[in-house]
């Protein structure tokens, strides 16, 4: 069957349950803190597969490629729903459904408010404010962040208050000291929310500066596309044109044949 897919923010528990027990599972992105390759503890974002869950227990029941050392391996992983939900708060609540094309209808059903996208945007955007307002540490930090994603990805985005909501949140960032692991420095390897919205609100030194430290942050070389791909955005518009060229093409060199790179090379008359 030809299959199709809508993916949502704004997610909980409750939507979930009902996707999967109508035999729906649905995809979630969220943080997970796990030995990286050096062995340090830290936080990274990952994919589960949800296909249960246990109202008794209060647990999720999700499938895991990762099968971190210590737990027991093999399939079905349980999570407390308090747990599941700290992890998936990271990601702003994004869920993906996967469906045959027939079934869109019954799955728009089941999604209720969420299979209206604006609706789940603007959903997501409230839980963002309310948990801002409420939360502390990393919670908040991952709060205001979702802030700022939210307003992004509104239908008309809100750049500036969207770029406002990731100031306060790097600030919080800046404030998570102590513990190195706690600290999420990968966020941008997953969401690029925050160049966006510095990049349309005028403020392109804040984008080469942020992707300046998000490519110092990564475990080797600069290997991270779209933070190249901004900066060189960034750069051109502050009439570094040699400086944007090299990032495009070092963008390319990790993602070949990346049209947005290409174009953008092809408009400043360059070979790609």
């Amino acid at each position: 069957a030809e299959m199709s897919s809508t993916t949502r923010s704004g997610g909980d528990i409750d939507v979930l349950r009902r996707m999967v027990s109508v035999g729906f599972p649905v995809v979630v992105e969220k943080g997970i803190y796990e030995l990286d390759l050096n062995g340090k503890m830290g936080w990274m974002g990952h994919y589960a597969l949800v296909t249960g869950y246990d109202d008794k227990k209060q647990e999720i029941i999700y499938q895991d490629t990762y099968q971190p050392s210590g737990a027991p391996p093999g399939k079905n992983r349980r999570i407390s729903f308090e747990q599941f939900n700290e992890g998936w708060r990271a990601f702003n609540y994004i869920f993906v459904v996967v469906y045959p094309y027939e079934r869109e209808a019954q799955v728009l059903s089941l999604l209720g408010d969420w299979a209206d996208n604006e609706w789940s945007t603007q959903h997501a955007l409230d839980i963002a404010e309310n948990e801002s307002r409420t939360l502390a540490g990393i919670d908040q930090y991952f709060a205001w962040f979702n802030k700022g994603t939210s307003y992004v990805s509104l239908a008309q985005p809100d750049y500036s208050n969207a770029a406002l909501a990731y100031d306060y949140a790097f600030g919080l960032y800046a404030k998570l000291t102590g513990d190195e692991s706690i600290r999420p420095y990968r966020m941008m390897w997953y969401q690029t929310g925050p160049y966006r919205a510095y990049y349309w609100s005028g403020r392109f030194t804040d984008v080469i500066n942020l992707a300046t430290t998000t490519l110092e942050d990564t475990v080797s070389e600069p290997n991270l596309e779209e933070s190249l791909y901004w900066r060189a955005q960034a750069q051109y518009k502050v009439g570094d044109t040699n400086a944007a060229i090299s990032d495009y093409r070092a963008a390319l060199k990790i993602h070949p044949n990346w049209l947005l790179a290409i174009e953008a090379l092809q408009d400043l008359g360059v070979q790609p």
